[in-house]
């Protein structure tokens, strides 16, 4: 008997294009002969439907326009097929950040990914760099604002931020993805722009110093005996990988295996294993990090649990180039969410 599985797509995060049209690549490659496989859409206002159209309607956000599924009979109850699987395909707050995971929790029902406290750790961006500083994982240096503190005291703040971390700085909204938020400074003007457009975002924001970089990421599958895929490495046709630079700018390229050795290819590698160990992550995750130009001293950028699926998206494609089909790698992962709530 075919598995059911129920793809969770879109969302209300700052991220609900991208969601789409990962989930589009998932429902294109889904093993049909293995699984029974039914998208629950969530709108940005919140509202889940089950939807049964096209693909293409998901991809270009016609799906939620359908006279149908704004009716009552057209927006079902949640996981009303008994479902066996869920695959949360939302990137973000409110799917990434373990929200969702927490609710098929209480269903117990098989959800693909990190767990709970995974995912809320792993999508804050602040509290996994201070859980990583107890495994003695290479970051860049950091100064945390918060919203309630820097209205009460901005000159301060940009003065402890200067005299820490000097520029170039990048900031960074705790809690998002995609680059969504994210800014670079050069200047104190450039700083206080950045943490004003950040603070939309979120009340908590992560100050960095700028390293001389290049960006190397790594896909990490497994449970309890995890495994990394060949490193690559992202060319940006911008000055940093924004959301731009990552999905409509044609320039911005990547580059599997990563321009590395062998040996630094295997190291970097290891280190994503061990972080993806140390966060207790489980199912997948892309492992970001950056390697100093200068020094080649590698840093820790950031953990992303639920990532971009689309058809330009690293992590399918660094398993590709490591002898694992899109297909299996989807079939592995929806085995991965039922060995996983077994234990």
């Amino acid at each position: 008997m075919k598995k059911k599985v129920a793809i969770l797509f879109g969302g209300r995060s700052t991220e609900h294009e991208v969601s789409r049209a990962s989930a589009a690549s998932v429902l294109r490659n889904i093993d049909i002969t293995k699984y029974e496989v039914y998208p629950i859409g969530i709108t940005k206002q919140g509202q889940w439907i089950e939807y049964s159209g096209t693909i293409e309607k998901i991809e270009n956000g016609e799906w939620e326009k359908d006279e149908y599924y704004k009716t009552s009979e057209g927006q079902k109850i949640l996981f009303n097929r008994g479902v066996d699987v869920v695959f949360p395909v939302l990137h973000g707050l409110c799917g990434e950040d373990g929200t969702v995971q927490g609710l098929c929790r209480l269903l117990d029902i098989p959800c693909v990914g990190p767990n709970v406290m995974s995912s809320a750790v792993c999508m804050d961006k602040v509290y996994a760099k201070y859980v990583l500083e107890h495994f003695k994982i290479k970051q860049a240096d950091y100064v945390v604002v918060t919203s309630v503190k820097y209205a009460e005291d901005k000159e301060n703040i940009i003065n402890i931020i200067e005299k820490k971390l000097g520029y170039d700085l990048f900031i960074k909204p705790s809690n998002s993805g995609s680059s969504v938020g994210i800014t670079k400074a050069h200047n104190r003007q450039e700083l206080i722009g950045g943490l004003e457009e950040a603070l939309k975002y979120d009340r908590k924001v992560l100050v960095e110093e700028a390293i001389n970089a290049r960006e190397v990421e790594v896909a990490v599958l497994g449970n309890d005996r995890p495994e990394a895929a060949v490193p690559g490495e992202v060319l940006p046709a911008k000055e940093f990988y924004d959301y731009e630079a990552k999905y409509e700018n044609a320039e911005s390229r990547i580059l599997i295996p990563a321009d590395m050795n062998n040996k630094e290819l295997e190291d970097i590698r290891e280190l994503a294993v061990k972080i993806y160990i140390a966060l207790d992550c489980a199912g997948m995750a892309r492992v970001d990090f950056l390697v100093d130009k200068d020094t080649n001293e590698v840093y820790l950028n950031e953990v992303n649990t639920i990532p971009g699926f689309t058809k330009i998206s690293m992590y399918p494609k660094m398993w590709d180039a490591s002898g694992k089909a899109y297909k299996d790698l989807i079939s592995e992962l929806i085995c991965l969410a039922i060995e996983r709530n077994n234990n």
